[in-house]
């Protein structure tokens, strides 16, 4: 018997063992709503601007996609992109920015991340979490200094907090 047909057997006899239930073939994920995710946004532009800090903030679902972005009337050009880049890379490696920008300076063995498009390893995007799941993320882009978006990132997922327990 060749080799390819050995392998396509088990792999039928593997399948016939084990049946396959409507409930392990799919699973069911929790989506920000709109409304939830411009609050959050609404809320950490408000952090900066009481903080005298023009940004922009970004909300992401648990995918990267941008459900909401909101940029205020001076922020930098570049804060959009970046805010988005930041609330995608939080998601994308389920880690906040500036975890992220710590574990991939030079010399590190996760530094070469740095280099993957579309990462922004530079603090200011934290994960949106609840229940044990990430839900989305939210990036804050323009305030001076990585600590200072993180601190209105985190007023925006504080907002939304007490709906997102389950």
């Amino acid at each position: 018997m060749r080799w390819t047909s050995a392998v396509a057997l088990a792999a039928a006899g593997l399948s016939a063992a084990t049946p396959v239930r409507a409930q392990d073939a799919t699973y069911n994920v929790r989506l920000l709503t709109p409304e939830t995710a411009l609050k959050a946004a609404q809320a950490a532009l408000a952090r900066c601007r009481g903080s005298g800090f023009q940004v922009a903030v970004a909300v992401v679902d648990r995918m990267g996609v941008v459900q909401v972005l909101l940029r205020d009337r001076f922020a930098g050009p570049h804060t959009p992109e970046t805010a988005s880049g930041k609330a995608w890379t939080a998601v994308s490696f389920r880690t906040n920015t500036t975890a992220l920008a710590d574990a991939t300076q030079a010399g590190r063995p996760q530094s070469g991340i740095r280099n993957r498009p579309g990462v922004v390893a530079v603090g200011g995007g934290l994960m949106i979490e609840a229940g044990g799941s990430i839900l989305g993320g939210i990036g804050v882009s323009g305030a001076p200094g990585g600590k200072e978006d993180d601190a209105c990132a985190a007023a925006g997922i504080a907002a939304i907090k007490d709906s997102l327990e389950f």
